[in-house]
């Protein structure tokens, strides 16, 4: 196979693997705005069919493919609210790792002894 002929094929299953993306989507985000409010799940923005396209759909479990019908793994959010609440999420997990690779735990005891010194000091 040619470098021309795999570029191609490459550049055919990025086109597919993003139509199958945007597909996807269409689904489930046309699912949700007809079964929840138009309005921020967290900081209760209203929208209407002007700004629609700025409230997104948040998968509660960030996982795109967990698709329940009953919309339970949705949230509708706008988006600025659903930048932030990835940008949490994914700090939150940097945290975790940063912790699990160092394998740090907390070996000070401010509080050790205090009994102790109060009993003393009956």
């Amino acid at each position: 196979m040619s470098p021309h002929e795999t570029k191609n094929k490459l550049d055919l299953i990025v086109e597919n693997a993003r139509r199958d993306r945007e597909e996807r989507e269409k689904g489930y985000r046309a699912q949700a705005l007809k079964m929840y409010p138009w309005i921020c799940g967290r900081c209760g923005r209203e929208f209407t069919r002007e700004n629609l396209r700025e409230l997104t759909v948040h998968h509660r479990d960030h996982n795109h493919d967990n698709n329940p019908p009953d919309g339970s793994n949705w949230e509708l959010l706008c988006l600025y609210c659903h930048d932030n609440e990835h940008s949490r999420y994914i700090d939150e997990d940097n945290a975790v790792n940063v912790v699990d690779k160092n394998h740090n735990t907390t070996t000070h005891q401010p509080f050790a002894g205090l009994g102790d010194l109060l009993k003393g000091k009956k």
